[in-house]
């Protein structure tokens, strides 16, 4: 278990920016007229058994690993899965005050947010020790990356993003949905130049243009999990990958049985 007070800080640029919280806006609230919305429902290609007892937060693959931080105070852990045979390879549990939250992989570490005591913190890839930690500037939600750009959501209509090695400011995107903030976004996942992001306590994927915030894509998967599949403790829909070499997409739920591998059908 990762028990240790002391933490190394993040390179001192990128600890300075998340501690004073300088957020940069990147994108402009257009009005509702000026962008329409692609509506998707998804086909479900194949699914694949899944360990129900992970309260998915964070869904990502490594390579020839997925990587999944699951929640809950007293019981998160960060585990890592051979894939696609998805046998256990590695497991890291975190301090019982600390709730996982998001998580991704830049260069050499694994950056794990966590929701209520505004601390990211930064992990051995392969190991999964403790390397460092920084101050977030309020909750931690979900998170995704790319080029070295860590992104992430903290339960708001803002995506806030900082470059983890040059350090600087942290802008935030700020998203919209029809001219209007778009809340509750969840676990993000960076596929083919746009962030999609989980709506919290809903079944559906925003698909988020980085560069203004808009919302150009709703991704529908209304009765994904069979009845029969729920127990008292399923939760919402949450966790989207992709598999960069197959440029498979798979999603899941917390606790949910099953991982599916879906396409996208325009409505």
């Amino acid at each position: 278990m990762i028990n240790s007070p002391r933490l190394t800080p993040l390179p001192r640029l990128v600890a300075a920016a998340l501690l004073a919280g300088n957020m940069n806006a990147t994108s402009e609230q257009l009005s509702p007229d000026a962008r329409s919305v692609q509506h998707y429902d998804v086909r479900v290609i194949a699914k694949k058994s899944f360990d129900r007892d992970n309260f998915v937060q964070g869904l990502e693959f490594d390579g020839d690993r997925l990587l999944v931080s699951s929640g809950l105070y007293g019981e998160s852990i960060i585990k890592a899965y051979d894939w696609p045979e998805l046998a256990l390879r590695n497991e890291q549990h975190l301090p019982r005050q600390l709730f996982a939250e998001g998580l991704t992989r830049i260069g050499s570490s694994i950056y794990l947010l966590t929701w209520r005591a505004q601390r990211l913190l930064i992990l051995n890839a392969k190991t999964f020790a403790l390397e460092g930690s920084a101050v977030l500037p309020g909750e931690g939600w979900g998170a995704t990356s790319d080029s070295g750009r860590l992104f992430w959501s903290d339960g708001s209509s803002k995506i806030r993003s900082i470059d983890v090695e040059a350090g600087g400011a942290i802008d935030t995107i700020n998203v919209t949905l029809l001219g209007k903030p778009l809340t509750r976004l969840n676990e993000l996942e960076w596929i083919d130049g746009d962030i999609w992001a989980n709506i919290w306590q809903q079944d559906e994927i925003a698909i988020i243009d980085p560069a203004t915030g808009v919302v150009r894509g709703i991704i529908h998967l209304n009765d994904l999990l069979d009845d029969n599949d729920r127990q008292p403790d399923t939760d919402v829909l949450n966790g989207i990958a992709m598999h960069a070499p197959t440029g498979d997409i798979w999603v899941t739920g917390k606790r949910w049985p099953w991982l599916y591998k879906i396409t996208l059908k325009s409505r």
